[in-house]
């Protein structure tokens, strides 16, 4: 009985001394005793996953899959009435007509207020490149930038406008992608407003209403 005192004494106390050291800094590797969550199995955002070709924990969002809101309403995303915007009208935020051809005509009705707004966002997110009338000769060539598409060459002016929103929507070549800047909506206002760039180059005398040409001098 004396020698089983004397042991179990012991492993106490050094199962005390050995707890003592947890959260001490170390110059080695601590000697970890409970381990509990600290190696628990789990993905980690910036962690290597070699079941994946890319060897990349965090995987991107699956193409062509639609989020049904952006928060935890309920009654909002889960709603029984929940009606799809792109499936009530394709073309607005696809630039495609239902047999998947670029469209030619506009999906929201070209007005004043249209105009306005597309003047507003070219100003902000395409005049730099493009430059203020379209012609490519934006403030970016004075830093080296390789030359611009102009809007006025033959190629972009008989571009059908379906094929715009499509390059505005997902970029090409050095030009990003805008879908996360401008809306559906506002990426037709700035193509209106291209295509008023685009006729103001190569308009004529006729193009001006008989009311107006007094203004204008002309």
């Amino acid at each position: 009985m004396r020698y089983f005192l004397g042991i179990f004494v012991f492993i106490c106390v050094a199962i005390v001394a050995i707890l003592g050291f947890r959260g001490t800094k170390f110059t080695k590797p601590p000697l970890y005793i409970f381990p509990d969550m600290d190696w628990q199995q789990k993905y980690k955002p910036q962690g290597e996953n070699h079941f994946f070709n890319d060897e990349r924990d965090d995987r991107p969002v699956v193409a062509g899959t639609i989020p049904r809101g952006y928060s935890w309403e309920m009654k909002k995303v889960f709603s029984k009435d929940y009606e799809y915007a792109l499936a009530l009208n394709p073309s607005l935020y696809t630039g495609k007509d239902e047999k998947g051809d670029w469209i030619k005509e506009f999906p929201v009705e070209v007005n004043h207020d249209l105009m306005a707004l597309g003047q507003k966002k070219f100003t902000c997110f395409c005049m730099v490149c493009h430059g203020a009338s379209g012609d490519g000769n934006g403030i970016t060539r004075e830093y080296g930038m390789i030359a611009t598409a102009s809007y006025h060459v033959d190629r972009l002016r008989e571009m059908a406008i379906g094929e715009i929103f499509n390059t505005v929507t997902d970029g090409k070549g050095q030009m990003n992608s805008y879908a996360d800047k401008l809306s559906p909506y506002e990426r037709w206002a700035v193509i209106a407003y291209v295509r008023a760039l685009q006729r103001a180059q190569h308009a004529s005398i006729e193009n001006v209403p008989q009311a107006h040409r007094a203004a204008l001098g002309l």
